[in-house]
């Protein structure tokens, strides 16, 4: 009797595996959600688009070719630059904030509608500060490694 009890009060753990359980949780947790969105959200949308009540907002609009491609050939160039850069500075941090300072900046000039003096030094000032803080703050104060 005693060793049924003992059997049942006492965990073991497969260390080999142990650390994919929160992953796991967290990825039916997400499809959970997917699928609650897609009820709610997407079929009565989708049927009042049948119904003719409603059109599809990508169908027949005008692309704004320019920022669209930009955006595309500047997310490729930035993890591309990222590996070459990090790779001249290994474990410093400095792939990551040569190479986000020019994105940031090109990324929030392209999208700039008006081209004023106060907006481009707003754009310089944020390219710099905001991967310069990321930069200190995941490198630095939390030794987060980073390309």
């Amino acid at each position: 009797m005693e060793s049924g009890l003992s059997n049942l009060l006492s965990v073991s753990i497969d260390f080999g595996t142990s650390h994919l359980l929160f992953p796991t949780i967290i990825h039916w947790i997400m499809a959970g959600l997917f699928l609650v969105i897609l009820v709610t959200k997407v079929v009565p949308f989708l049927a009042a688009v049948k119904r003719g009540e409603r059109t599809l907002p990508i169908v027949g609009e005008p692309m704004d070719a320019y920022r669209f491609f930009g955006t595309l050939v500047l997310i490729v160039a930035y993890f591309y630059l990222m590996d070459v850069v990090g790779n001249l500075f290994p474990y410093t941090g400095y792939g990551f904030l040569f190479v986000s300072m020019p994105f940031v900046l090109i990324m929030s000039l392209m999208y700039m509608h008006e081209w004023t003096k106060k907006a481009v030094i707003i754009a310089v000032i944020n390219a710099i500060v905001a991967p310069g803080l990321a930069w200190f703050i995941l490198a630095k104060l939390f030794t987060i490694t980073l390309p």
